[in-house]
């Protein structure tokens, strides 16, 4: 379950309130339910942890602890001197730092027959638990179990009256990607009811918004609550398709159509029939693409290079782009038809700037994955270093706060070590302040050091740092770095290369 549509927040309120009365039962200080999910364990409520929580995902197999109480039917209580690590050091809402001594206990949840997850419990007093008996235990699972099965039920009944009005809420996301549009913003929010709501439809929709913020997710959960997802999603990066081969990636191409044609080929559009086919960075593609585009959006029909046969596919087609693509059309850069065609319903994903306390369940996950690709105990973000990610403005959005969120977790591993319990990630991990930018942002164009240059190396010195502050601000797309410099692509892509190699050093002859 994601808090992804009304249906699913009064779901998540639901939850928090059986955490309340759980609370009301068993004295503790924090209370978890996590969802099982397949070889992952998800936090779906949770009352006394931080809320960097819900962005976690815990693999049973990585913590010993949670795969311990999945084995045991009865619950079970951890004592206080046990020495497996705790997935929620560190993560107790309202503490910069874990206490050396604490309470533990859970135990399974079955719903309706099936393995469902855990519910836990933390205290900070030790000894604590043991005044809970094994029928209050008991009563305590009981209850949860009942008041999931409740809200599930529920949840059945509203998704089934939203699809009798033709809203298809599929909200079991079986088959998605390992990453998830996270936040609860109210933007977010919006973005994921306007999923909601186009999702079981074939029209067409155009995903726009800043580079990185995350377009491809987007696109990767309209497939996955459509009702193509258990047909393929094929994907394109148009921005990588040079324009002597776009022709044959797209709509494939008959042995001999062409030099170096030596067998038949199929496209994209025939791989990708009965399912969707996602165009990223649709705004590259040649003028002379994009009219055979249009073609097969208007008709479904296909023909390939060195072909006369249509091929009628059946695919629901998904673009997105970080260009405005109104203005590219009034540039005269992209056909005013194709965009119309395009953008029958339009979904626009909010940068990072604007969702608020998001940043915080999405450094929560990246900390996650951090943390098993290092090899470290436990990431944890200091109270100091959850403000300072809040008061940035995030110019790359998601992206550049994963790699923020990366490179602080080397720092505070290699400062602290591989052994320590929990490694905490304060703001100087971070490398950020609360009024600028990452000091790895490329440097201005105009920063050039003319002292002991000719005015010819001078001007090529400028020119090189102008192209490469246009690929960063790009993420390395010649296409559109040309288009920022005036310049046709292939004559840009043979300066930066001629820069390139003028930049460095000579043999010198002898």
């Amino acid at each position: 379950m994601t808090t992804n549509s009304p249906i699913a927040t009064n779901e998540e309120a639901r939850l928090r309130q059986l955490l309340a009365a759980a609370r009301r039962m068993v004295r503790c200080d924090a209370v978890a339910l996590l969802r099982l999910e397949g070889a992952v364990l998800r936090p779906v409520a949770v009352d006394g942890l931080s809320e960097d929580a819900l962005g976690r995902r815990f693999p049973v197999e990585a913590h010993p602890r949670l795969q311990r109480l999945l084995a045991s039917p009865g619950g079970l209580r951890f004592p206080a001197d046990c020495g497996l690590p705790d997935p929620y050091d560190g993560l107790i809402e309202g503490l910069p730092e874990i206490l050396p001594v604490h309470d533990c206990m859970g135990a399974p949840l079955t719903v309706a027959g099936r393995a469902w997850g855990l519910i836990t419990l933390d205290a900070l007093e030790a000894g604590c638990f043991e005044r809970v008996e094994p029928a209050q235990l008991q009563a305590l699972v009981a209850l949860v179990e009942s008041g999931i099965e409740a809200a599930e039920t529920i949840r059945a009944l509203a998704e089934r009256a939203a699809q009798e009005q033709a809203l298809a809420r599929m909200l079991q996301t079986g088959g998605a990607a390992r990453r998830e549009l996270l936040g609860k913003s109210a933007a977010m929010q919006q973005l994921r009811r306007e999923i909601d709501t186009v999702a079981a439809s074939d029209l067409t929709v155009l995903v726009v918004g800043e580079t990185g913020v995350g377009k491809e997710l987007a696109a990767q959960r309209l497939h996955a609550h459509s009702l193509r997802r258990e047909q393929p999603m094929v994907h394109v990066n148009c921005a990588a398709l040079p324009e002597s081969l776009a022709d044959s990636e797209l709509f494939g191409h008959r042995r001999g159509a062409f030099t170096g044609a030596l067998q038949d080929r199929a496209g994209r559009f025939e791989l990708a029939d009965g399912g969707t086919l996602f165009l990223d960075e649709v705004g590259e593609l040649p003028l002379s693409v994009q009219a055979k585009l249009l073609r097969v959006l208007q008709g479904g029909e296909v023909q390939r290079p060195g072909s006369d046969a249509l091929l009628h596919v059946d695919v629901r087609v998904i673009a997105a782009t970080n260009r405005d693509l109104a203005a590219e059309v009034a540039a005269g850069r992209f056909r005013a038809d194709l965009y119309h065609r395009l953008s029958v319903f339009p979904l626009r994903v909010p940068p990072l700037r604007e969702r608020g306390r998001d940043v915080l369940a999405l450094a929560g996950g990246f900390l996650e994955e951090n943390q098993h690709r290092l090899g470290a105990r436990n990431l944890r973000l200091s109270p100091a270093a959850k403000s300072v990610l809040l008061q940035q403005s995030w110019p790359g959005n998601v992206r550049e706060l994963e790699h923020v969120v990366s490179r602080a977790a080397l720092r505070a591993r290699a400062e602290q070590g591989r052994e320590a319990r929990w490694l905490a990630i304060e703001p100087r991990h971070l490398g950020l302040t609360a009024d600028e930018a990452p000091s790895s942002s490329p440097p201005a164009a105009t920063e050039v050091q003319a002292a002991g240059q000719t005015l010819r190396e001078a001007t090529e010195d400028f020119q090189r740092r102008w192209i490469d502050a246009a690929l960063a601000r790009h993420d390395g797309c010649f296409a559109a770095a040309a288009r920022d410099a005036g310049m046709d692509r292939s004559n840009f892509h043979r300066l930066a290369r001629r820069l390139s190699a003028a930049a460095k050093p000579r043999a010198p002859r002898g």
